[in-house]
């Protein structure tokens, strides 16, 4: 919830100052894709009945915060850029510090590790996979939309 209040007051500051959204065709799966990530996980597991093991879900949710801790340093490095939408705002410089100077999409790997681990620290694992896979088709879709934008900007 954090997060999303994060990006709402981002959009409006970038909105404010410019910013063009592109790619917005593809967001409503993307929410309802994280949606039913949450979803999943709490359904998968009460319908299972499965218990908590420490063997899976402890590295599981190591992995959980450290996801966590790179998404956050990617929203603090980006400050009012960061959002869940793709909004470039005119004249502002490519970030290229922080996680940004090792991975272009360093939020995406965040979201595809979590987007495993999360299930999987209770043995979600049909939502992990399920999870996987169609985050896997949306991001080539988001990464692809994304590049473009940010190759249009640097132009």
């Amino acid at each position: 919830m954090a997060e999303l209040a994060v990006a709402k007051r981002n959009l409006a500051w970038s909105l404010s100052h410019g910013g063009q959204e592109t790619g917005s065709a593809h967001y409503p799966f993307m929410v309802a894709l994280h949606t039913g990530l949450l979803v999943g996980c709490v359904i998968e597991v009460w319908l299972t009945a499965r218990g908590f093991s420490g063997l899976l879900g402890w590295p599981m949710l190591a992995l959980v915060v450290a996801s966590q801790a790179l998404r956050w340093w990617c929203i603090r490095v980006l400050g009012y850029r960061w959002n869940t939408r793709i909004v470039l705002v005119p004249g502002l410089p490519l970030v290229t510090e922080g996680p940004y100077r090792l991975l272009p999409h360093p939020n995406y790997l965040a979201v595809t590790v979590e987007g495993f681990a999360l299930p999987l620290v209770h043995g979600a694992w049909l939502t992990a996979v399920t999870f996987t896979a169609l985050n896997a088709t949306l991001l080539s879709v988001r990464v692809r939309v994304e590049d473009e934008a940010l190759r249009s900007a640097r132009a």
